[in-house]
């Protein structure tokens, strides 16, 4: 794996040389292209003024901000310079705080962080340092300029991982939605205790697959064996009936039972990523 830029860890006084490497991978997302229906010709854009409708070339296209209604302040590079931050391969640590403190939803997107020649072991003190603790690194550092992210620097499974993070005005608040809050029962707290203790299990992330991604990859093989013809529908998934809201005691009692006898076993099927067509 290559790393996606070399720098350092920076806190105190204490450098450590990283290397920062993508903690996610693409799983082959399937992607459609536009065509016309007739022979399957690509659908093209064309940059086009809006006052005119004369198609725009490159050369005199610039970057403008709609600060009311139809109204712009046009930026141009020179501008965008004097407000670019550099990369300075850097993981600017600038505080430790605990992990616990943090809300999930500031997290973003994860990296690994793996060290470098030289950085063994005061990498290796900094992650015991932080497992220890409970502490996480919170951090500013630029991937790819000219955006500062906010990042954590995390101990995980006896490394380090760099966390991106949204600023806090980023975050909708969800005081917004008004969401409601009834009163409930003894009882009915205790039987939805119960249906979730029935239905903990050990989190083993590789039992939950993308079930469209997969039906979607079968249904495109089938169309390229068949040269594209229609191929036969697929049987419609039987959807669960929904409780009723006003008896919730007796949807909860029910659920119970159903998640006591287990989930039936399913026959594995052999999904396969779609071919190209041979020229």
């Amino acid at each position: 794996m290559r790393p996606l830029w070399k720098g350092s860890i920076s806190f105190g006084l204490v450098n450590i040389p990283v290397g920062l490497y993508p903690a996610t991978q693409s799983t082959g997302n399937i992607k459609f292209h536009l065509l016309r229906d007739s022979d399957s010709s690509r659908i093209r854009y064309k940059r086009v003024a809006e006052a005119d409708g004369q198609e725009v070339s490159w050369d005199h296209i610039v970057k403008g901000y709609e600060y009311e209604k139809g109204e712009y302040v046009v930026l141009t590079d020179e501008d965008l310079q004097r407000v670019e931050i550099k990369s300075n391969q850097m993981v600017d640590i600038r505080e430790f705080v605990d992990l616990a403190d943090i809300e999930p939803r500031f997290f973003d997107e994860p990296y690994f962080l793996a060290p470098e020649k030289g950085g063994d072991k005061a990498y290796n003190l900094l992650r015991q340092a932080l497992e220890q603790s409970g502490k996480v690194g919170i951090a500013k550092v630029v991937i790819r300029p000219p955006r500062e992210h906010l990042a954590a620097v995390k101990p995980l499974n006896g490394g380090l991982m760099l966390e991106l993070m949204h600023f806090a005005d980023e975050l909708r608040d969800p005081g917004e939605l008004h969401i409601p809050k009834p009163p409930t029962n003894r009882k009915e707290l205790d039987m939805a205790l119960s249906l979730i203790q029935t239905m903990a299990d050990k989190w083993q992330p590789e039992k939950f697959h993308d079930e469209y991604r997969q039906a979607l990859s079968r249904l495109i093989e089938q169309k390229i064996e068949a040269g594209d013809k229609a191929v036969g529908a697929a049987k419609p998934a039987r959807e669960k009936a929904p409780g009723k809201v006003g008896d919730l005691v007796s949807v909860v009692q029910e659920s119970l039972k159903q998640a006591q006898k287990g989930p039936q076993p399913k026959r594995a099927r052999r999904i396969r990523t779609p071919r190209r067509k041979a020229a």
